[in-house]
């Protein structure tokens, strides 16, 4: 009986082993592709885990970790999986410099979910391939890939029909150059909006290779230069500036290329919508010291916003006794206003009658900062902003269904592409920098809307494209202009950007890091680590960002230095750090360690420009809580 036993209990073993062993076979791993970025989540970037970190548990990459299914030395790693006919294979390989993951989705585009993840390394079948804008996607049995980031096996040859999807944007009517004056002409080489002898937008719009004829000038610089042309394009008489013009035709219709980079803009194209990269202007921008005005090398900035304007004494308590050396105001916030002014009652007299604070009590704030040798720097949102919108509906981002403004994200947008917009943003803020004394101007919301991939595939959104610009064009022309004007009135100009804007394409809601960069003296981009996914990692453990505060922004401070190389004249590069206890489970708290970690990753990653501690309601206790992590570099001690 007890031989019996014995051998009954032996079967029952080698049945149970059996069955283990058959599931490990049935388990196929699939890999990443390039797209390695959900652009429908602003703010994240790709697996910002550091696969190199000992420290990290989930580390997929750990070859001591038992449970990872791609061990080799696994005797029950799967077998790959028959192909099916027509179907071709190949290994995913996503660069280092693009991330460390490719999402996987329901459909063939960046405006469908993110079904999971892939990595490099995982072998993948391609059923099915569609072309959508510049990117190809591949169906594999999960969903869809992009093919930029897969290595077709030797041999294969992509024998699955490409199938091509509606294209994200449609080709501009083209429209007849302006003759070319006989005498004294001169190329656009960049494309740009007459202006009037003050400097102000004219309708007029002179397309990159227009001709325009040199009738005078409006006067000379202190050097001797011209400060602007006086021209005629057409029969349209304006102003431009003179780096904008170039002798011959030729010259005017050729791209810069900075050690080559061109090319690498232009073979990322136009994947969500927002515009080609290669149609973006790359010519270096005169950059430099303004006179009168030192922005220091690493601004340590306190945010304070407007509403908090009463308190400002507690602020510079904190920033006193700490190694904060600037400050961010603002001016205004979507529909939180600082002040009212002369500009803004001009231009949107329903925000000028909502101020939060009164002009005199503002200026007194702003100026006790200035007196106890700060760095100050005004911000305001550019286009998020709702009382305008109301104010001017014509200025709007509207429905084609009613032709009203259509609200977006929770508010009203002025459209990107309206000269009228631009002009109120530059005209408020030259006015604070003369009001105020503000040693810099900064654009937040310097962006069309995201999240609006439904209304631009129902065409029910009218952005009122007059121009037919891309959206990176506008956004890029835009900053073009505000520098030229606020640079002449003795301030810089800084750029916030969503963390996403540091990869490897341009956003759907036209930002791209290299053109923004390449014009703004200061670029901020916002690493939250709060804001980037967590995903599974191939052991089956949650990777949450946010619980990971130096890698995370490292690793995105790695990508940035990428993207700064791209560019002839980068910018100084300040970030955002989060300043606030996480949004998501397990709601870590942020204090003082979480707080170094992010400012050490940045100066590690080589952002070396400084940091904003964001807050939204610019928190005196959480600000006193983490005030021991707002010290200076080594190097300045």
């Amino acid at each position: 009986m007890k031989k019996l036993l014995a051998l009954l209990l032996v079967l029952a073993m080698i049945f149970s082993l059996a069955a283990v062993f058959t599931a490990c076979k049935e388990e196929v791993v699939y890999q990443d592709d390039d797209e390695t970025q959900d652009p429908s989540d602003p703010s994240d970037p790709s697996n910002p885990t550091d696969p190199t970190d000992p420290s990290d548990p989930s580390d997929p990459t750990d070859p001591s970790d038992p449970s990872d299914p791609t061990d080799p030395s696994d005797p029950t790693e799967p077998d790959e999986p028959e192909v099916p006919e027509g179907a071709v294979t190949g290994t995913v390989n996503v660069p280092a410099s693009d991330g460390e993951h490719l999402n996987i989705r329901t459909g063939p585009g960046t405006n469908y979910e993110i079904a999971g993840h892939l990595y490099t390394g995982d072998r993948v079948i391609i059923l099915e391939q569609k072309v959508s804008g510049s990117m190809v996607w591949g169906k594999i049995d999960k969903g869809w890939i992009s093919m930029n980031y897969v290595k077709l096996d030797s041999g294969q040859q992509p024998q699955v029909p490409v199938v091509p999807a509606d294209p994200v944007d449609p080709t501009p009517p083209s429209r007849p150059r302006p003759p070319v004056p006989e005498e004294n002409a001169m190329f656009v080489r960049s494309a740009v909006n007459l202006r009037d002898v003050n400097g102000k937008l004219l309708e007029a719009f002179a397309e990159k290779g227009d001709a325009v004829g040199i009738i005078g000038h409006d006067y000379l610089n202190a050097d001797g230069s011209v400060h602007m042309y006086k021209v005629t394009l057409g029969s349209i008489e304006g102003y431009i500036m003179p780096w904008y013009l170039v002798d011959n035709e030729a010259d005017a219709l050729k791209n810069y290329d900075h050690n080559g980079y061109y090319s690498t803009h232009a073979g990322r194209g136009n994947l969500y919508g927002g515009g080609g990269a290669a149609k973006l202007d790359y010519f270096p921008r005169e950059k430099g010291p303004i006179a009168g005005n030192v922005m220091p090398d690493e601004c340590r900035t306190l945010y304070v916003n407007s509403g908090a304007i009463g308190s400002i004494d507690a602020y510079l308590e904190i920033a006193n006794n700490s190694g904060i050396n600037a400050f961010v105001v603002d001016i205004m916030d979507g529909s939180s206003i600082g002040y009212s002014s002369p500009v803004m009652r001009q231009y949107s007299p329903s925000a000028a009658a909502h101020p939060n604070n009164s002009l005199e009590v503002y200026k007194a704030a702003i100026q006790k900062l200035k007196d106890a040798g700060y760095y100050v720097i005004g911000r305001m949102t550019t286009f998020n902003d709702y009382y305008f919108a109301v104010d001017h509906p014509e200025c709007a981002i509207t429905s084609t269904i009613d032709g009203k403004p259509l609200k977006l994200n929770g508010t009203y947008w002025p459209t990107g592409y309206n000269r009228m917009a631009w002009q109120y943003k530059v005209d408020l803020a030259v006015e604070a920098v003369q009001l105020m004394g503000f040693n810099e101007i900064q654009f937040d919301y310097v962006r069309f809307p995201d999240l609006v991939s439904d209304y631009e595939k129902a065409g029910t959104i009218n952005y009122h494209n007059t121009n037919y610009e891309t959206k990176a064009q506008a956004i890029q022309r835009f900053l073009m202009y505000a520098t030229d004007i606020i640079h002449e009135y003795g301030a810089y100009v800084s750029a916030d950007v969503f963390g996403e804007s540091a990869y490897t394409y341009v956003t759907a809601y036209g930002q791209y890091w290299p053109a923004i960069s390449n014009v703004v003296d200061v670029i901020s981009g916002m690493p939250y680590p709060d804001h980037f996914s967590s995903y599974t990692t191939s052991s089956g453990s949650t990777y949450r960002p946010w619980e990971h505060p130096y890698n995370t922004v490292y690793n995105w401070g790695t990508s940035v230095g990428y993207r700064q190389k791209e560019t002839a004249t980068p910018a100084v590069v300040r970030t955002w750090i989060q300043t606030y206890n996480a949004i998501r489970y397990p709601y870590n708290k942020y204090g003082p360690t979480e707080i170094a970690a992010q400012i050490k990753a940045l100066r590690d990653s080589g952002c070396s420009g400084g940091y904003m501690t964001w807050n939204g309601v610019s928190s005196l206790s959480k600000y006193r809580e983490v005030m021991s992590a707002f010290t200076a570099p080594e190097t300045e001690n």
